[in-house]
């Protein structure tokens, strides 16, 4: 089975030596994405609303990348540090995704990779050319 890394440019990730994520096949695996903006700094200090979006772009864009979308992810981890955000979560989901909707797991964290982010996201999708949903 055909094994490739996913690079995106610049790649914010690569002096922590992790991959975006790597194809598998037809499968992606992406790892955790968070607010970081293409200077490698975390955006939205404080602000849950700021993180996300931009945690949900930084994701497309790896997909996109990969050869997917957001309409092909089967799964999503959500971490997040404070559950009071859930239903925000709930809200982007239903702006990100479409039905049906990846299979998902949320939970809380008391950090990430900085104190001052909010969230992270990693994925699982199917690229885009294999990709038949069935009704």
């Amino acid at each position: 089975m055909k094994i490739s890394q996913i690079k995106i440019t610049p790649d914010t990730y690569e002096p922590f030596r992790l991959a975006q994520g790597h194809r598998v096949g037809d499968l992606l695996f992406i790892s955790g994405q968070t607010a970081i903006d293409d200077d490698g700094k975390l955006t939205g200090i404080g602000n849950f609303d700021v993180q996300a979006q931009k945690s949900f772009e930084n994701l497309e864009k790896v997909l996109k990348a990969g050869g997917s979308s957001l309409k092909n992810v089967i799964k999503v981890t959500i971490m997040l540090r404070d559950m009071g955000n859930f239903e925000k979560i709930v809200a982007l989901r239903g702006q990100y995704f479409t039905a049906p909707y990846p299979a998902d797991t949320i939970f809380e964290v008391s950090s990430l990779f900085s104190p001052d982010a909010l969230i992270e996201i990693e994925a699982i999708a199917v690229v885009d050319e294999a990709a038949d949903w069935q009704k």
